[in-house]
């Protein structure tokens, strides 16, 4: 085979292949070695029949399409890597007029990683973002450890906002109750916001035993299309009025719910908590800053294909995490009154920018000639198994030998963006 390239222009290849009538040929027998097993010729057993007489009897190209399919399946891969071409889509052949046992050639025209050249991605000016923490932050870090172990505890007073009170309500429009309105002994914390605007505001002041009539209108969005916009009453039984109570930050709270024996101990372990996630916050965003300057300074082709196949990622992410939650996108996409067409194009520029960003930042770990060493590799397995909870082994079989170079590109696109955000002129 014999592989030429005709043009490449931006984003597209076009390339010719080559066979001699002699590589045909060979093709045909393969082909017929490989199918003359589903054959019956009389006077022959199965698959034992001469290929002269098959082709006689079904048709001298019968052999013909296979054969021609296998050349170009076989070679193909080997033309791109001869070319070097970085293809990223499914090539689109154009067959060459063919005769058995003569040349023929075949024009391919395939989407290709398109050329171009990052600059201006070192010395940006960016704004240097605080990483902080104040006395104020570690008291509030301290303050919800004490709120995350506090409990409710009924009281015998008019509820006020910040409350839990359990209630019974049946909601009714006009003199007729509607379906789903209706529960008993339903917790309520005042002031979450959590059921119909205006609801939790009317039992404010509610003590036990009181039973008041709540007056709400439904928002014109409601999600219940019979309620939309419908002025409602709920008939509400208060049964019992909850205050959270938070313990006493003290040193004994301390002892009970941490390792440390002392409120100073356990303040300097806060900080230093809030101060690594912070420091981590700050250098994330910095580091979004730099990428979003060096995005905005280079303009280049990002092949459609790409943008697609990004689309179809951020939908099938969204898909799983939705079965997470026992819901699949086909639904959410009904529920939320939308076309599927046209919730894939509300995708599209978040995944053009998810593209030319990626584009962009492994072009310039190639230009800069990024390496990867073994030991980096081990130390990522290391750090990625220490993080799903995995064995290093278990997780390294669960990648495989063919993701591992998808493994070794993430690592050079981490060090590209680490040299833009070290060499960053931080204001």
């Amino acid at each position: 085979m014999k592989a030429t390239l005709i043009s490449k222009e931006n984003s597209e290849a076009k390339l010719k292949m080559e066979f001699t009538g002699e590589e045909f040929e060979s093709a045909i027998v393969k082909v017929y070695q490989r199918e003359k097993g589903r054959f019956e010729i009389d006077g022959f057993r199965k698959g034992k029949a001469p290929r002269s007489l098959i082709e006689k009897r079904y048709g001298e190209n019968i052999f013909v399409e296979d054969a021609i399919n296998d050349l170009f399946n076989l070679n193909y891969p080997l033309a791109v890597d001869e070319l070097d071409l970085e293809v990223i889509d499914y090539p689109r052949a154009e067959f060459g007029q063919v005769k058995k046992g003569e040349p023929f050639e075949v024009t391919v025209t395939v989407t290709v990683f398109p050329e171009f050249e990052v600059t201006g991605y070192t010395g940006v000016e960016i704004e240097n973002v605080s990483a902080e923490v104040t006395d104020e932050d570690v008291d509030k870090e301290i303050e919800n450890l004490a709120a995350r172990n506090s409990r409710m505890v009924e009281v015998d007073r008019p509820a006020k906002d910040g409350d839990t009170v359990l209630i019974d309500y049946a909601g009714f429009v006009g003199d007729e109750q509607f379906e789903g309105g209706t529960a008993e002994r339903q917790p309520l914390k005042l002031g979450s916001g959590t059921f119909i605007p205006g609801f939790e505001e009317q039992l404010v002041g509610a003590s036990k035993d009181d039973e008041i009539d709540v007056k709400v209108t439904f928002p014109e969005e409601y999600h219940a299309e019979e309620l939309a916009g419908k002025e409602a009453v709920f008939k509400c039984k208060v049964h019992e009025v909850k205050e959270q109570e938070i313990p006493e930050i003290d040193d004994d709270f301390v002892k009970d719910v941490s390792e440390f024996d002392t409120l100073d101990e356990l303040k300097a372990n806060k900080r230093e908590e809030l101060e690594k996630a912070a420091a981590a916050r700050a250098e994330n965003s910095m580091k979004n800053s730099v990428i979003e300057k060096v995005f905005e300074a280079n303009d280049f082709e990002v092949p459609d294909v790409m943008v697609q196949q990004e689309v179809e990622n951020m939908m099938n992410e969204f898909d799983q995490q939705l079965r997470a939650q026992g819901m699949d996108l086909a639904s959410y996409i009904k529920y939320m009154g939308q076309e599927p067409q046209e919730f894939r194009d509300s995708l599209q520029d978040e995944a053009f920018k998810k593209t030319k960003t990626r584009m962009m930042v492994s072009k310039i770990a190639d230009q800069e000639a990024f390496e990867v060493t073994p030991e980096e590799v081990k130390e990522e397995l290391e750090a990625m198994a220490k993080q799903y909870g995995l064995e290093v082994e278990k997780l390294t079989e669960m990648i495989g030998v063919d993701n591992m170079k998808v493994l070794e590109d993430d690592l050079k696109v981490k060090k590209a963006v680490d040299l833009m955000y070290e060499s960053a002129v931080k204001k």
